[in-house]
């Protein structure tokens, strides 16, 4: 999956914010006390890796970990500045509530919140939907040959 490069002073990200205004879930930075239901939820849901970067997000002061509430429940998470400065991700979404904007949401307010940190540029490295970034930010593939920060990388091996 290639690496993206998302201007953050592009005029979709307007256009971004006003479509995830009307999403219905609250989306706020993580609190550390969160820290542990955050990391399980993202460790059951998605991989060993997610959770290792939600780590670090968490040690980042201010937290650089959005989640998405809903009453008391969570419902999603988007890191930033995690894996290295100015990348947007992990993010994701409980299964149950995909297609409702959660997504969306965290997104735009992920990219909101790197541009108030002043960053002019976010990167989303090793892209999963690339259709969609394209689409709701504008992002654009960066040319490379190889697999850039995450070539070499160690991964847990399955049992």
């Amino acid at each position: 999956m290639p690496d993206l490069l998302v201007s953050l002073y592009s005029t979709q990200l307007a256009e971004l914010k006003q479509r995830a205004d009307s999403v219905g879930a609250s989306i706020r930075p993580a609190l550390p006390p969160e820290l542990h239901l955050v990391v399980t939820w993202v460790r059951e849901r998605f991989s060993e890796n997610w959770a290792s970067e939600v780590l670090v997000a968490f040690s980042r002061q201010p937290v650089a970990c959005l989640i998405a509430i809903e009453g008391r429940e969570l419902l999603g998470f988007a890191c930033y500045d995690t894996t290295a400065r100015g990348f947007f991700g992990p993010t994701g979404v409980d299964p149950q509530v995909r297609g409702k904007g959660v997504g969306l949401a965290l997104f735009s307010a992920c990219l909101q919140t790197m541009k108030t940190l002043g960053h002019a540029y976010a990167l989303i490295g090793d892209a999963g939907p690339v259709d969609f970034y394209g689409r709701t930010a504008g992002a654009i593939t960066i040319p490379a040959p190889d697999k850039g920060i995450y070539e070499g990388m160690l991964r847990s091996m399955p049992k």
